[in-house]
């Protein structure tokens, strides 16, 4: 039986999928003799804030300042985002920790792959992938590829030289861009080469002292070169094709990057993949789009769609009002979830026309929709920190 199937049969609700991460974390730090941060965001919910960005470096920072311990390992999936607060964690962590390790076993891209080349050690899970490197920057009120803009502001350039011209649409569409606009994306991508060239020979290649075949002696030297020979491989979108490419184990050694791998050591796959797994779980279980935890603190970010037909008014501990909108029709039916076994709760909330908060998170409208209330029940317990009584 897989983990997944293993977890879902349990039927484990947000609170206690939240436990039992908290509970797998300590089970790491006694395997691995260390202090594990875990920092996950959900790939899958296109939410401005799921990006790595400097809320994440004050959170982080703030999980870490009392800690007395010398070795640091981070799990980490992210889709990427804000180069600075990489810099500004990485440089924190590196300040504080004597020996700083990162775990992979999703996608850790762009800002993340950055992180990731600062440790001392990179573990990785066969699932786990990094991604090249490339500035994300805002232009109008996009988020695009610093790269692919540059690429396209060049292949304009030569098509003027070429045709004495360009067409209205791209000469409007350049005619907006500023010589300080693209100093500021030329800029965002040596800023994310320079940090991978300073952090590989300064962490990644500490220890790196002698060659595995030849055993001759490592200069620094030798470490700047491996480190700009990496970056080249990393920047080549030509040859990626796609920002959101996977780079796997195989391709990150081939780059000349050592990898110790996760699936070789039996005990510490099986909590990797647990937590990744209950991780997982409570994204898809909530409206839960962004973790960070470490064995006995949590912070969770929690999304409230525009337009969410849910309104929870909590009226006191034992239990919380919710009206729930038809998103077909319209109807509007008014909810109850009770947290301790209480059977006046059930007798005044009925009488007041209330109906108990479904056991199967199933409510049928009466013009034949079903509404599915899985990610409220878990936004109701992870809010609460209280489970829900069917």
């Amino acid at each position: 039986m897989g983990l997944l199937s293993e977890y879902i049969q349990k039927k484990l609700g947000v609170v206690e999928l939240e436990k039992e991460l908290m509970r797998l974390i300590k089970e790491y730090n006694k395997l691995r003799n260390s202090f594990l941060l875990v920092y996950s965001a959900c790939l899958e919910k296109p939410i401005p804030n799921i990006s790595l960005n400097m809320d994440d470096y004050y959170i982080i920072f703030d999980f870490l300042k009392n800690t007395g311990v010398k070795n640091l390992d981070v799990y980490i999936e992210t889709p990427g985002g804000s180069g600075e607060a990489a810099e500004e964690i990485v440089e924190y962590i590196h300040k504080k920790f004597d020996k700083v390790s990162f775990i992979v076993s999703g996608e850790a891209k762009s800002a993340g792959t950055l992180m990731v080349l600062c440790g001392h050690e990179i573990l990785m899970t066969e699932s786990g992938s990094l991604g090249p490197i490339d500035a994300q920057i805002r232009i109008g009120r996009s988020t695009v590829s610093a790269y692919d803009y540059m690429e396209w502001v060049d292949e304009k350039r030569k098509e003027a030289v070429k045709n004495d011209k360009l067409n209205p649409f791209d000469a409007t569409m350049v005619a907006q861009i500023s010589p300080g606009e693209l100093n500021g994306v030329s800029n965002a991508l040596d800023f994310a080469k320079d940090l991978v060239i300073e952090w590989l020979p300064k962490y990644k290649f500490k220890n790196w002292i002698k060659t595995e075949t030849t055993k001759k002696v490592v200069t620094e030297e030798m470490k700047k070169k491996r480190a700009e020979q990496i970056v080249k491989e990393l920047i080549n979108h030509k040859k990626w094709r796609s920002h959101g490419r996977s780079l796997k184990i195989n391709e990150l050694e081939n780059m000349g990057l050592k990898i110790t791998k996760i699936d070789d050591d039996q005990k510490l796959a099986d909590i990797v993949y647990r937590i990744q797994t209950v991780i997982k779980l409570i994204f898809h279980s909530s409206n839960t789009y962004k973790i960070t935890a470490t064995e006995k603190e949590k912070i969770v970010g929690i999304a409230n769609p525009i337009g969410k037909p849910v309104n929870l008014q909590p009226k006191e501990p034992e239990v919380v009002e919710l009206d729930v909108v038809c998103p077909k029709c319209g109807k509007h039916y008014k909810l109850y979830a009770k947290f301790i076994p209480n059977a006046k709760i059930d007798q005044d909330f009925q009488k007041k026309g209330f109906k108990k908060f479904p056991t199967n998170n199933k409510l049928n409208c009466e013009c034949g929709f079903e509404i599915d209330l899985t990610p409220i029940r878990g936004q109701i317990e992870s809010q609460t920190g209280k489970k829900i009584i069917d």
